[in-house]
């Protein structure tokens, strides 16, 4: 549970192609007061938000850890002329404000979805914000965090543990875990078992579209997440995945039927499927006997299938570096540490071709 996109409605009045490292090093070094801004009154100065340096890596793949810049490099949030917006499809109506509100955010179909559970919906105010803020009500999630819907019990409640007890950040410094930690430390065990159990009941969607290319559209940060860059062109993909809005306008609305397109690297999904089954025929360890012959799973180990590549990638780097060093991170741990950044473009991009 990744990354609270809180300030997703804000736009950067800069156009870059692409993050480099150096950016993502910028916005390593905000100071701690950005930090606890960024989660809004919840006082995190008692809280270890951070990685050990040993783990910090700042100048990992920028198309997988897109940080938020810090203050005075072009950051600025429109405000809310008081306009009521609609999502496509739906009857319901809000503001920016109410779009924005930690302890509220907007659900736009309530009855395409179980019934969800207050820390869900609401949060409990100054102590941790709704999961369905950052995670949306269904948490289907978005590349700057982590999809959570149809994810183990056990496995949620664990990943909750972890957090709470300082055992998984990002290899990033100040990524968007930094949200996602005062809410493990702050949410009442009942308050959790409901949550999981409600995201574990969410049934699987289809949300990232996957194309192979050699070009992609030249992009800008948008908060954690990339988006087309206004001024148009196409650039070399290189070795990465470029992961945008199919329609940036909903997806800042936080509608959760508007989904991803993922731009990946031509051949990269039958090398990437090739890793995923056999481990490049015994080069490395597969994935299949710990999540499944079709990747959604077992036990408590959890379903990869369709998710989003920039959210495994991150998953990946970070059991690398040992900035997630839970109980049971030693499994990841020994599959990943041979991994070159090409196999993780390639696992990431087959694994979000699947079906969730």
């Amino acid at each position: 549970m990744k990354v609270c996109s809180c300030t997703i409605a804000s736009i950067i009045v800069i156009s870059t192609a692409s993050i480099s490292s150096s950016l993502i090093l910028h916005a390593a070094q905000a100071p701690a007061a950005a930090q606890q801004a960024h989660v809004g009154a919840i006082d995190t100065s008692h809280m270890q938000l951070e990685a050990e340096p040993e783990h910090q890596k700042p100048d990992l793949p920028s198309w997988a850890y897109i940080p938020v810049l810090p203050p005075g490099t072009g950051l600025r949030r429109v405000p809310d002329n008081g306009a009521i917006l609609h999502a496509v499809g739906s009857d319901k109506g809000f503001t920016k404000t109410q779009i924005r509100n930690g302890y509220g955010p907007p659900d736009w179909f309530p009855d395409s979805h179980p019934r969800a559970p207050k820390s869900v919906t609401e949060g409990r105010r100054g102590q941790y914000q709704a999961c369905g803020l950052c995670h949306l009500i269904t948490g289907y999630g978005r590349p700057e965090n982590m999809s959570i819907n149809g994810l183990p019990v056990g496995y949620i409640l664990e990943q909750i543990d972890d957090f709470k007890h300082d055992r998984r950040h990002s290899s990033v410094p100040n990524m968007g875990l930094i949200t996602m930690i005062p809410v493990a430390k702050n949410i009442t065990p009942e308050e959790a078992k409901e949550a999981a159990e409600y995201f574990a009941s969410v049934k699987p969607s289809k949300y990232i579209r996957v194309v192979e290319t050699d070009t992609v559209p030249k992009t800008r940060p948008n908060a954690r997440m990339l988006v087309p860059d206004e001024a148009g062109g196409t650039e070399p993909i290189g070795n990465r995945v470029i992961e945008v809005p199919e329609d940036v306008e909903q997806i800042e609305m936080r509608n959760w039927q508007v989904g991803f397109v993922a731009y990946v690297p031509k051949g990269s999904l039958k090398k990437g499927e090739n890793i995923v089954k056999t481990g490049d025929k015994g080069r490395i360890l597969s994935c299949v006997p710990c999540h499944g012959p079709n990747l959604k799973g077992l036990g408590n180990i959890p379903p990869i299938a369709g998710r989003s590549p920039a959210q495994m990638a991150r998953q990946i780097y970070d059991f690398k570096t040992g900035a997630r060093h839970g109980l049971n991170a030693p499994l990841m741990q020994v599959p990943v540490s041979n991994l070159t950044d090409t196999d993780i473009v390639n696992i990431v991009a087959y694994l979000a071709s699947l079906d969730q």
